[in-house]
């Protein structure tokens, strides 16, 4: 697992102690991704099926964790890919920005 990985999974154990009602999945460009699920936040393959997935580069994802990017222009200006439920995307948005 990469640093990016595992200090990825460590700030988003912080914003989402009891995990998430659905099986989602981060995409870290050249990184690896992380699945974040009912049972809790982890590094996972690329290949781990998810209802909903989320892809961005390193800089990206690190200024959505630190509320520097706004994930609604990341998504708009192309930064931030989305595969599944924008209401479901949303829904995690809101449990990162606490």
């Amino acid at each position: 697992m990469s640093k990016v990985i595992a200090a990825a999974v460590e700030a988003l154990e912080k914003r989402l102690p009891e995990g998430f009602p659905q099986v989602a999945k981060f995409v870290i460009h050249d990184e690896g991704a992380i699945i974040v699920d009912p049972n809790g936040v982890r590094a996972g393959g690329i290949d781990t099926p998810s209802e909903v997935t989320l892809s961005a580069t390193r800089d990206t994802f690190e200024g959505l964790l630190g509320g520097t990017v706004n994930p609604m222009s990341a998504y708009m200006t192309g930064k931030l890919k989305l595969d599944g439920p924008m209401g479901l995307a949303m829904q995690l948005g809101q449990a990162l920005a606490k």
